[in-house]
């Protein structure tokens, strides 16, 4: 941006300025370009008093007169205050430019306007802009946001010079640049250029919206819903599927093939994909409407790669999104670009769908790699319930059946398996089994194996530290898998059809041990973690679940005296009754109950669970202040899916359980939250992460 010294003053680096240069005085220049042709609205006034003076209104006529003079006078010094500020302007502008830029502002190619950033005055523009904005004289004494509307100058306010997005006038497309200067007044004034960057920028969508994508669609319960019907039944719902996925894609020109018989390809550009994601990815609901003979609605899940560098990255990205859709339980869409991934669906509830063979091969894979250890720790979530410890608990057992050393890494305060832990040290096997995680980093070495249970994220493991440090690593757990997950494990065991880790656990354990090698304690432990897990075997189970607690019996383990774990004082059963007092319907059938002191997790969890209990009510949430942040607990029984509202406020879990920890907020504002996840659930049943 260039501009003039006025009045021929010298210039430090220039010397003396000639008005000859400009070819017009710089005052008459300056005046020109501050012309706001107001002097025919003041010429026409006073025609008006000179009409009421010919009428005999003289004493009107002179009212009239003066008022126009006293206008005039006022427009006189406005003009000449905004003449001085511009002469300011551009004095202070040229100060340090050599001769060849001295007329660039004037003569500028690009459209230029100067204008106040906190008014949104315009206070000058070139000829370019006039142009540009289809004006016949000038934009003078306006503000800039009514001749471009949309166009906000605040980013210049924040120090930046370049608009963060495209200004988009007259079906034209402008990147807009620009700075602001202070005058010695104080005033600021900014000055902004227009590039006109329409063909590049069509150009430019052009290729993103050819971009390919790539989707992999698997049929995630072939083996129950088509595999087992007679042929001309298989062969029909097949007929239906595919024809569901042809209207689907109609209009696409995509390319889409069958893989293998409950898998397919489809491959399109990027310009479809809006569509896709505006309708939620419509092809789960309609695959799943399909009628059955078996009345087992097929379900499908869809991994998508966008963004990828080739065909064989958006391909991989694919891969990924459909494995993890499947770690999530599939009856979903996830789509992978290289940032991170996005949810649609994904409100079904899991079916059991791991098999015997699965099983029996992780459970040689995990036997090998304990037998292989020189020690042996197991670690959990923050905070450990009965399912975490009771999941530790198990694979101790499968390293003293391995002749390995094991030690479970125990949480520092109160936690909501405190009970267990003196139950468990009664047995001379255990003394000394449970130590800090600040130990066992003392104790770890290369041959070492970490076995992580009843979580998948790293965020949530007790003991971060360890699981950076260990070389080796294992996981076990039924929880659907979110965006942050434990990568690079040499075992994983996740199956979020499971009803608790403790289950998962048991099913690896009755094919490495006898019922009798497993020690009774053991037994109740994971029982408690099952009975926890399941609300005593009434949600999430399955056939597997109760050959897991059969083996459970069988090594021993009572019932009866499970059940004393869970029992509660009077002061806590208080306490869980005064939650369930507090609570209040929304939506008819959800039960939310926000208390404004620190009560105990396992009675927040309880008071979640008694909820239920209530006729009418299928949802409950429960939430509390604890130590600078609000803690959340969710259960379900089979209409609502929690895991996916849940997700929306930072947690996670399962279809009937789950919880949060909401940092920095009180339960006023995360109550506020909820609603909102709720209300987007029940709304769109779309999942963004």
């Amino acid at each position: 941006m260039v501009g003039r010294r006025v009045r021929g003053r010298p210039c430090v680096e220039c010397g003396p300025l000639r008005a000859a240069e400009w070819g017009v005085p710089m005052n008459k220049k300056i005046s020109g370009l501050l012309a706001n042709r107001l002097e025919l609205c003041f010429l026409a006034l006073l025609v008006f008093a000179g009409i009421t003076a010919a009428l005999g209104e003289y004493v009107i006529a002179l009212a009239e007169a003066a008022v126009v003079g006293l206008l005039y006078v006022v427009h006189l010094r406005a003009n000449r205050r905004r003449r001085r500020e511009v002469e300011r302007y551009l004095e202070r502008l040229e100060g340090n430019m050599d001769q060849a830029t001295r007329s660039g502002m004037l003569d500028c190619p690009l459209p230029v306007v100067v204008f106040r950033p906190e008014t949104d005055e315009v206070i000058w523009t070139n000829q370019k802009f006039i142009q540009l904005s289809g004006e016949r004289e000038s934009v003078f004494d306006v503000k800039l946001s009514d001749t471009v509307p949309g166009f906000d100058g605040r980013w210049l306010l924040e120090g930046k010079t370049l608009c963060p997005g495209e200004v988009v006038f007259r079906e034209r497309r402008y990147q807009v640049f620009g700075q602001i200067s202070h005058m010695r007044s104080g005033a600021a004034m900014a000055a902004t250029y227009w590039v006109d960057v329409t063909e590049l920028a069509n150009v430019r969508d052009a290729y993103r919206a050819s971009r390919p994508v790539v989707a992999i669609l698997l049929l995630d319960n072939y083996e129950d819903a088509i595999k087992s019907l007679d042929e001309a039944a298989s062969s029909a719902m097949l007929s239906a599927i595919n024809q569901k996925f042809y209207q689907w894609i109609q209009g696409t020109r995509s390319v889409f093939c069958r893989l293998d018989r409950d898998r397919y390809l489809l491959l399109f550009e990027q310009q479809h994909l809006e569509r896709f994601k505006s309708e939620k990815f419509s092809v789960l609901d309609e695959v799943r409407a399909i009628p059955s003979p078996l009345n087992i609605p097929a379900t499908l899940s869809i991994g998508l790669g966008v963004d990828g560098e080739s065909l064989e990255e958006l391909y991989q990205f694919a891969n990924l999104s459909l494995e993890m859709a499947l770690s999530r339980g599939g009856d979903q869409a996830v789509l992978k670009n290289r940032i991170n991934f996005e949810f649609f669906g994904g409100r079904a509830k899991e079916t059991e769908k791991r098999t015997k063979v699965k099983s029996r091969v992780m459970a040689s894979a995990l036997a090998e790699l304990v037998g292989d250890a020189s020690t042996l720790f197991v670690v959990g979530h923050k905070a450990p319930d009965m399912d975490a410890v009771g999941a530790a608990v198990g694979v101790c057992a499968i390293a003293r059946k391995k002749g390995v050393p094991a030690y479970v890494i125990r949480e520092e305060g109160s936690t909501p398996a405190d009970g267990l832990y003196p139950w468990l040290e009664r047995m001379p096997e255990y003394q000394g089994r449970f130590m800090s995680a600040q130990d066992a980093l003392l104790m770890a070495d290369s041959r070492s194996l970490l076995v992580v249970v009843d979580t998948n994220r790293p965020e949530q493991v007790m003991a971060p530290q360890l699981l950076e440090s260990c070389t080796r690593v294992a996981v076990i757990d039924h929880h659907r898998r979110a965006t942050t997950y434990i990568e690079g494990a040499a075992f994983n065991f996740h199956e979020p059809y499971a009803s608790s880790a403790s289950e998962l656990v048991t099913e690896l354990i009755s094919y490495i041990m006898d019922p009798a090698d497993l020690l009774r304690g053991e037994a109740e432990a994971l029982m408690a973690g099952m009975m926890l897990d399941t609300k005593n075997f009434t949600l999430r189970t399955g056939a597997r679940t109760f050959e897991a607690a059969s083996f459970l019996r069988r090594s021993g383990g009572d019932t009866a005296e499970v059940k004393k774990l869970f029992q509660n004082d009077l002061s806590d059963t208080i306490a869980k009754y005064d939650i369930i007092q507090k609570a209040r319907l929304y939506r008819q059938d959800i039960a939310i109950a926000a208390v404004d002191h620190t009560v105990h997790r396992v009675t927040a969890a309880q008071a979640a669970d008694e909820l239920l209990n209530i006729a009418g009510i299928s949802t409950s949430f429960v939430l509390y202040p604890e130590a600078g942040r609000v803690v959340l607990s969710a259960r379900s029984m089979n209409d609502t899916n929690v895991q996916v509202i849940v997700e929306r406020l930072g947690g996670g879990g399962n279809g009937n359980a789950a919880g949060a920890q909401i940092p920095d907020k009180t339960p006023e504002e995360v109550v506020r939250l909820l609603l909102e996840a709720i209300d987007r659930y029940f709304e769109s049943g779309e999942e963004q992460e």
